[in-house]
């Protein structure tokens, strides 16, 4: 199992509740690709998931565990303000892979440019280096 970031990655789902997502394909005509597709089985992702027309939202860890099926592994954020799995209801939900900024690793505008983000002090001095 490794970690799979990919780019235009988007499925809807209509699960309800707080376990696994079963993953409804494309909708036709955007352009994006499916998690098995994008990610593949038994990888690893960042995901978010909005119920459309709601509030309602979640980024997190997330395993592809069946070609439809992506499972809720590690919530990072969600839109009650905590990291459990939220209660979905009813409706139809954007499921799609992102990068949390609380994940990311980038360079600020200064120049030369200095890593910054989510990285420890002697990961960003070794990225430093090996720039």
């Amino acid at each position: 199992m490794a970690l799979v970031i990919n780019d235009r990655v988007k499925e809807i789902s209509t699960t309800t509740g707080t376990g696994n997502l079963t993953l409804a394909g494309i909708v036709a005509g955007e352009g994006f690709i499916t998690f098995n597709t994008g990610i593949g089985t038994p990888n690893t992702t960042y995901y978010a998931i909005h119920n459309q027309g709601t509030a309602e939202w979640e980024v997190g860890l997330g395993t592809l565990s069946g070609s439809t099926t992506l499972e809720r592994t590690t919530v990072l954020d969600n839109s009650d303000g905590n990291t459990s799995a939220i209660t979905l209801g009813i409706g139809t939900k954007d499921v799609f892979c992102t990068l949390p900024a609380s994940k990311a690793i980038y360079l600020d505008g200064s120049s030369p440019p200095v890593p910054v983000g989510a990285a420890s002090a002697g990961f960003a001095l070794a990225m430093a280096v090996a720039l």
